[in-house]
């Protein structure tokens, strides 16, 4: 009976290196992406907005809410690429706590992929609730909804189910038998054995 070279990595850990590599770029680009997207969206509604009820300071204030938002998921997004490549890069080397390190990312990862979606699906699908007697602010709420892209939406949606799906595949790669076996290898010393301190006799 022949058991696999344990020094080879297994092509089940390779794949989840590499599709951790593609969620980072991934990340990387939708942060990118967001701060174009920030400039144009700012421009339409403030067009948009001079035809509202609202006054040049809920205009503003409103632009400032978006741009805190916007900056902040594109700063996120980039902090979760830069760790995806790291751990792309740890779990090709097989660490021994590689694993436990990318299933608590992967879990944490499902939970905001989660909780994005349903951000998003109430976006779309729910009016936000606004006081009947403040008709500016939803005067500016639906311009605001208006103004993004139409492919916005939609690009954060299918990310964000890339996102659960990535995270799902590359755990259950790491927990399959052959990335067990390979991370579990005991590593050969890379230090000499010190010398007796005395002669033996």
């Amino acid at each position: 009976m022949s058991y696999p070279d344990p020094a080879r990595r297994p092509a089940v850990v390779t794949a989840a290196a590499a599709l951790l590599a593609l969620m980072a770029v991934a990340a990387v680009m939708y942060a990118v992406a967001s701060l174009f997207v920030l400039a144009g969206t700012v421009d339409v509604f403030r067009s948009a907005a001079a035809g509202t009820a609202a006054s040049p300071d809920e205009v503003d204030a409103m632009v400032l809410l978006v741009s805190i938002w916007m900056v902040g998921g594109a700063v996120v997004s980039l902090l979760a690429g830069v760790l995806l490549a790291v751990l792309a890069g740890v779990v090709r080397t097989g660490r021994s706590g590689a694993r436990v390190a990318i299933w608590v990312v992967a879990g944490l990862g499902v939970l905001a992929g989660c909780c994005g979606l349903t951000v998003l699906g109430g976006m779309r699908a729910l009016p936000l609730p606004v006081a009947e007697e403040d008709r500016s602010a939803a005067e500016l709420f639906a311009r605001l909804s208006e103004a993004y892209p139409d492919w916005w939406i939609p690009l954060g949606v299918g990310l964000s189910v890339g996102q659960v799906l990535g995270y799902l595949v590359v755990a259950v790669l790491l927990a399959s038998p052959p990335a067990s076996n390979w991370f579990r290898r005991p590593t050969p010393s890379t230090h000499a054995p010190y010398p007796p301190p005395y002669a033996p006799r």
